[in-house]
């Protein structure tokens, strides 16, 4: 992002969405808000709009309509539409009438919607910038073709340095595009496995908090460790034990339900979020994930390698208040405790007791 904020105006026929968008935005973004189709074709009016976010359902005046208004009068503004019907011909029709930059669905979360956002700005800026380079670019040539008669010479050394620059800007692009795709892999991805790393997990996990908050759910936290890592890395060196992980991580996906969520923390050790979870879910998932790790076939180099894992898991049930860092606490002792008793063993902990439970 540049020092020069984009403007953003949210259009949205509930007041409190659009006081909730601008709070969200206003750290990075100058805000700007309509209640009506109408009352953002006045904004347009009187002032440029970078990018414009609108909802769909909205009286008199459709969000369709605004993109398809805000194209023909400025087609400069980047166009993101967002509804909370999810229906086919209505993404088809924005998309063909408004040509929106993106399709965004009622409710949104906060991490994509700001990720979208942010990379509408980015796309609106880098077009900015390139337009302005195209305008100088036209400028020095019209001075050099009026002058090329007189000092061809000093033409062809332009027309060199007009193409050096033309390079400059690809190779800049092109290194723009590079260095934003890798930060945001590295920002929430493990690079190793492509599983979320430690920092997306944490979000996950206090994001599943905040919904617990609201809705009162069990939930349960596997710490889950590989057993005896050093000696699978000191017999078959870093790429060997490399090559467990990426497995292993493939191994963990087809462990859990399709709403838990599967990441690697650091070193040897990944995590599971398991909403909905009480203790006799965790049971069962603590025991698939053991059990199938310990089945699996291991290989590297043609040699396989037995690899086993300890799990400790935290459960809390839905009556019970607690939060991430004593949950994260509890499943790290059940962890220790399942690797001081003898390893490739769950070893659970209720949030609600204060004994641990604990599984071969």
């Amino acid at each position: 992002m540049t020092n020069t904020k984009c403007s953003v105006l949210v259009v949205d026929d509930e007041p409190y969405i659009l006081s909730t968008l601008a709070a969200l935005l206003c750290k990075d973004f100058e805000v700007l808000t309509a209640e009506s189709s109408m009352a953002a074709q006045a904004v347009f009016n009187s002032r440029s709009v970078d990018i414009l976010l609108s909802d769909q359902k909205m009286p008199q005046m459709s969000g369709v309509r605004l993109l398809e208004w805000v194209r023909q009068h400025h087609p400069q503004t980047v166009r993101l539409l967002m509804t909370g019907f999810a229906e086919l011909e209505e993404a088809v029709e924005a998309i063909n009438r408004g040509q929106v930059y993106r399709y965004i669905f009622k409710p949104w979360r906060v991490e994509e919607l700001l990720e979208i956002i942010n990379s509408a700005a980015r796309s609106f800026i880098l077009e900015r910038s390139h337009e302005q380079l195209m305008l100088e670019l036209q400028h020095l040539n019209a001075e050099l073709e009026g002058r090329v008669s007189l000092r061809t010479k000093e033409l062809a050394q332009a027309n060199q340095e007009l193409e050096r620059k033309k390079r400059e800007l690809e190779n800049t692009n092109h290194e723009l595009e590079q260095k934003n795709k890798m930060l945001e892999k590295l920002a929430l991805t493990d690079p190793l496995t492509g599983l979320p790393n430690r920092r997306a997990m944490d979000r996950l996990a206090e994001r599943e908090l905040r919904r617990r908050e609201r809705y009162p759910h069990s939930l349960t936290l596997a710490l889950i460790d590989v057993d005896h890592f050093k000696e699978i890395n000191a017999r078959y060196l870093l790429p060997g034990g490399d090559s467990v992980l990426i497995e292993l991580g493939k191994v963990l996906t087809t462990c859990v339900r399709g709403a838990d969520l599967v990441g690697r923390i650091g070193g040897e050790e990944f995590l599971v979020i398991a909403p909905e979870t009480n203790m006799e879910g965790a049971r069962g998932l603590g025991e698939r994930i053991r059990s199938m790790v310990a089945a699996h076939r291991f290989s590297y180099n043609n040699e396989d390698i037995s690899v086993h894992v300890s799990i400790g898991l935290a459960v809390v049930e839905g009556n019970v208040v607690t939060d991430y860092e004593h949950m994260k606490h509890a499943a790290a002792a059940a962890l220790s405790e399942a690797k001081i008793t003898g390893r490739n063993r769950c070893v659970f902990y209720s949030m609600k007791a204060s004994p641990f439970e604990q599984a071969g």
